[in-house]
């Protein structure tokens, strides 16, 4: 077991490590959007390419804020069959989750690496500022390790659970 609390430790430093970035685009976003409609509204001087920086700006601190939310328990479960089953079910039951949840997250990944190859080779920028997009796809395909690691922690701790009974 020490080696799986080695472990949680370090997911839990890396998740909110990076959540921070997540904290960024947010900050990016309002600091944009207040300079955008005070610049448009007061000097008639709207930032070009707002809409390109907000958009990417709201992916990042999504996709970089998923992991921390996972191990803070923020997100969303809905749970009114299965606490009503027997300990050994439940265990059962939370192994499979957690192994598709993986199993998910890493499939997940692994489209948005393809997918940001497929942008880096066909040069696809942003409308307005034409920044390249593949960056980002990238950002967040990396920001998916995090939640993987996490979900094979859980896997593992529910799997042993399971062949401790």
């Amino acid at each position: 077991m020490p080696i799986l609390e080695k472990f949680d430790r370090f997911n839990q430093k890396v998740s909110f490590w990076i959540e921070w970035v997540g904290l960024a685009g947010i900050l990016m976003m309002m600091a944009i959007t207040c300079v955008d409609v005070v610049g448009a509204k007061v000097f008639k001087l709207p930032v070009p390419g707002a809409l390109d920086i907000v958009m990417m700006s709201q992916l990042l601190s999504v996709a970089f804020a998923i992991a921390a939310s996972l191990i803070l328990g923020r997100h969303v479960e809905v749970e009114f069959f299965v606490p009503l089953l027997p300990k050994t079910l439940q265990t059962i039951i939370n192994t499979i989750i957690h192994f598709l949840c993986l199993l998910l997250f890493i499939l997940i990944c692994q489209q948005l690496f393809a997918y940001g190859y497929s942008m880096q080779t066909g040069h696809e920028v942003s409308p307005t500022l034409r920044f390249p997009l593949y960056i980002f796809a990238y950002a967040a395909a990396v920001s998916c390790i995090p939640v993987c690691l996490v979900y094979l922690h859980r896997f593992l701790l529910s799997a042993i659970r399971i062949f401790k009974r």
